[in-house]
């Protein structure tokens, strides 16, 4: 019962050819997850540097200290 027998090891390396295999579908997905992860990076870095210039422009409330500093600087 403890050990696994030749047809155990026949399944257990089909399974893991379909998901490692070279054109496996597991391989896909994880690249496009990685794809997707990394432009929602690059687009938050985008977003908050636009929407500091623009609240400063607009003349908004300052969010930290150091813009409420800026402000009286000014």
């Amino acid at each position: 019962m403890g050990s696994l027998g030749p047809i155990h090891w026949i399944i257990v390396a089909v399974v893991v050819l379909l998901l490692f295999g070279g054109r496996g579908k597991l391989s896909g997905i994880m690249g496009d997850a990685a794809k997707g992860i990394r432009a929602f990076k690059d687009g938050l870095k985008d977003d908050t540097s636009s929407e500091v210039a623009d609240n400063k422009a607009k003349g908004s409330l300052p969010r930290t200290e150091s813009e409420a500093e800026e402000l009286r600087k000014s």
